[in-house]
């Protein structure tokens, strides 16, 4: 059998066909069988095979929408990793309520059923003494774990305004919103690393 051209674009669609099956990362999977409908479209207009030009012309502009999504879905998620999205993701969803100096919003071993966006004013992590001011999510920890409890007990150093929303609600806008759950596990690292440092810097017994 002679390679001539048909036959080389055939052969080359062929290849990279199979190699996106062998793929595990999607961004390659899409890259591949990108290429596979660019050799099959030559290989059906060389050996004039309409079928070949009908499907590959079909799958070609549907394999360059999901690599763009892949490609905006991973750069949304770096830029999760490092951005806050609580004004955008969250506050729409919440909602407000005062506090007054002294007043526990909640104690160790409480249940953790609601995540909480402090507005302004000053609370305190009892237990380790950790101030939290305006700005900061705290609660998350107690959401994922598997006893659903607070570990620590929050106390109102000041007045001020808190945003909470239920353990519901952050699950549904999670399955809505992909970057909301690469921004917990985040907040939840970074709060666990903390806490592991601390540990780490306490002084040994005597």
């Amino acid at each position: 059998m002679t390679m001539d051209l048909g036959n080389v674009l055939g052969m080359l669609g062929v290849f990279f066909c199979l190699a996106s099956f062998a793929m595990k990362n999607m961004l390659s999977l899409r890259v591949l069988a990108l290429a596979g409908n660019v050799f099959f479209i030559g290989y059906g207009y060389v050996e004039s095979l309409l079928p070949s030009i009908a499907l590959n012309a079909i799958l070609l502009p549907l394999n360059v929408a999901r690599l763009w999504e892949i490609i905006r879905l991973s750069k949304e998620i770096a830029r999760a990793t490092r951005d806050s999205p609580v004004s955008e993701w969250l506050l729409p969803h919440m909602r407000s309520r005062l506090f007054k100096a002294g007043e526990v919003l909640f104690r160790k071993g409480d249940a953790a059923d609601n995540l909480i966006y402090v507005a302004s004013g000053e609370l305190k992590l009892e237990e380790i003494g950790r101030k939290i001011g305006p700005g900061e999510l705290i609660g998350e920890i107690g959401l994922f774990s598997p006893e659903k409890m607070r570990t620590q007990t929050l106390v109102c150093e000041t007045d001020g305004e808190i945003y909470h929303m239920t353990d519901k609600m952050v699950f549904r806008l999670y399955y809505q919103n992909p970057k909301l759950g690469f921004y917990l596990m985040r907040l939840v690292t970074e709060r666990l690393l903390r806490d592991v440092q601390r540990l780490d810097c306490r002084p040994a017994p005597v």
